[in-house]
């Protein structure tokens, strides 16, 4: 009954074509965090990226966020900001994240919250992990070669869910 009080969230909701990277530079969930932080704070979204970092890294510690299938869903709640935010990026060549079924990651899907927000973050990871579940999804996206082809496979393939 609440699910249909409450509005769906979406990943167009969520995610804008300024915040994917088509190619990550780093090699390790150390260097794809500081990445990340760097590339909020770089466009704004962020003031602190040191904060940032450091709350992804202390999440890390409760356990890896790579939640297999070559998928990393990282997340914090911080206090500087007053609405979602998230980032997805790949890396082509896969990253070493400690991930559950020890692959390496291609498809890192960055979520920030609010501090004080209990259930927002919750629906986007569990949106996020099921869109990812879908293996011609994360082969099309890991082929695709540009940020509008990414966006527009992300956004597609997560409008057939009701």
């Amino acid at each position: 009954y609440l699910r249909y009080i409450t509005k769906i969230m979406n990943i167009a909701d969520i995610l804008t074509k300024e915040n994917i990277i088509t190619e990550l530079n780093s090699y390790d969930k150390k260097g794809v965090l500081d990445e990340l932080s760097s590339f909020l704070k770089d466009k704004g979204e962020i003031s602190n990226k040191e904060n940032l970092l450091v709350a992804l890294i202390e999440r890390e510690k409760l356990g890896s966020t790579g939640i297999g299938e070559n998928v990393a869903i990282p997340h914090a709640k911080i206090s500087e900001i007053d609405k979602i935010i998230t980032v997805f990026a790949r890396s082509q060549n896969g990253v070493e994240f400690e991930s559950l079924d020890q692959k390496p990651v291609n498809f890192i899907y960055l979520i920030l919250a609010p501090e004080n927000s209990t259930g927002q973050h919750l629906k986007a990871l569990a949106r996020i992990s099921r869109l990812f579940k879908n293996s011609s999804l994360r082969k099309s996206v890991l082929h695709a070669h540009k940020t509008d082809q990414i966006y527009s496979i992300l956004v597609d393939e997560d409008s057939k869910f009701i």
